[in-house]
C-alpha cells in the first residue's frame, strides 16, 4: 500500500527546523530514521500533511563525549553508530547492549535513539538503559530551550511531554560514577528480531555503599525506574539478601498485561529471574 500524500521538507538548521515546525503545527511529523513513522503511515494511523526530514541538520548528527558534560547523543545519531562507538560500549554499557539488541542491523542503520524514545513504546530497548543512565532529553521550540529528565520524558503509551512545535534535540547522559558498571537484558520470543517481553536495566557501582538502580521495559504504561532500589543497596543485609529483596520490590511496582506475546503472570515472573541476573552479573555473585 502507498504512503498517503505529503509535503517533503529537508531543512539544514535547527532555525528552519524550529520555523516549519511552528508553520505547521499538527500538521508536520519528524523524519528521523522513519523506522516507526513509515509504518504508521502506511497503516494510515497517523496521515500528516508534511514530513520533516532532520538528517541534514549537521548539529543534529553529533555524537560526543567529554570528561566534563559526558555523553552528547543526537537526534539523527543512528544506533549503529552508537553501537560502534567504543566509548559507548566502554561507559555506557546498558545503552550500547540495548542499542544491539534492538531491531536487526538493517533496520538499526535508520532508526535512532531519539526516534526510539520519541515513539514512547512501552517496550523501548533504550528506555530502561537512559533510566539507570540518568539520562537529559534536550528540547528546542519556538519558545525556546529546555531540558527534560528521562524519568519525566514518558507520561503513557505512546505520549511524551512534548509540547505542539518541540522536538528533541538530542539526549546528553552524564558520566557514571568512577567504577560504575551497566547493562541490560531482554526476553523475548525469539533469538532474532522482536519486542522484548520484559527488559531490564541495571547500573551498579560502590562508593562506600552499593550504589544500583533498575528500570525496566514491557511492564506498564511506560518505561519504568524503580527508585526503592536504591534504597534496598544503601541498607543493610549481605548482596544476595539485597539482590532478592529488589527483585521482590520490582514484582510488587511493575504492573504488565496479557497480549500476544506474553501473559501477565509470565512477565512478573521474568521480570523478577532478569532482575535477579542482571544484578547479579553486575555485582560478581555467582
Amino acid at each position: 500500500m502507498p504512503l498517503p500524500e505529503f509535503s517533503y521538507f529537508r531543512p539544514k538548521t535547527i532555525e528552519g527546523l524550529v520555523s516549519l515546525l511552528a508553520g505547521h503545527g499538527a500538521d508536520a511529523k519528524i523524519l528521523a530514521g522513519g523506522t516507526d513513522l513509515f509504518v504508521l503511515m502506511r497503516d494510515r494511523l497517523v496521515r500528516p500533511k508534511c514530513v520533516i526530514d532532520i538528517k541534514g541538520i549537521e548539529e543534529l548528527r553529533e555524537l560526543s563525549w567529554d570528561k566534563g558534560r559526558g555523553l552528547m547523543i543526537g537526534a539523527a545519531v543512528t544506533l549503529n553508530e552508537l553501537i560502534g562507538s567504543e566509548i559507548v560500549e566502554q561507559r555506557f554499557g546498558a545503552l550500547w547492549k540495548a542499542a544491539s539488541v534492538l531491531a536487526d542491523p538493517t533496520i538499526r542503520n535508520r532508526a535512532t535513539l531519539v526516534g526510539n524514545i520519541c515513539n514512547a513504546s512501552p517496550a523501548a530497548d533504550t528506555a530502561p538503559a537512559l533510566l539507570v543512565l540518568d539520562g537529559g532529553v534536550e528540547v528546542v521550540g519556538a519558545r525556546g530551550e529546555r531540558t527534560i529528565p528521562i524519568r519525566d520524558f514518558f507520561v503513557g503509551v505512546k505520549r511524551t511531554t512534548l509540547e505542539r512545535g518541540e522536538f528533541v534535540r538530542g539526549v546528553r547522559i552524564p558520566n557514571p560514577p568512577e567504577g560504575a558498571k551497566s547493562d541490560y537484558l531482554k526476553w523475548g520470543r525469539t533469538r532474532g528480531e522482536d519486542l522484548a517481553v520484559v527488559g531490564v536495566a541495571a547500573l551498579a557501582a560502590d562508593s562506600g555503599k552499593k550504589f544500583v538502580r533498575v528500570a525496566l521495559s514491557s511492564v506498564a504504561p511506560t518505561p519504568l525506574l524503580i527508585s526503592e532500589v536504591e534504597d534496598i543497596f544503601r541498607g543493610e543485609g549481605s548482596i544476595e539478601e539485597r539482590i532478592e529483596k529488589a527483585a521482590s520490590v520490582v514484582v510488587q511496582r511493575i504492573s504488565p498485561i496479557s497480549d500476544v506475546r506474553a501473559s501477565r503472570e509470565y512477565r512478573l515472573h521474568m521480570a523478577g529471574v532478569l532482575t535477579r541476573r542482571v544484578l547479579r552479573q553486575l555485582l560478581g555473585v555467582s
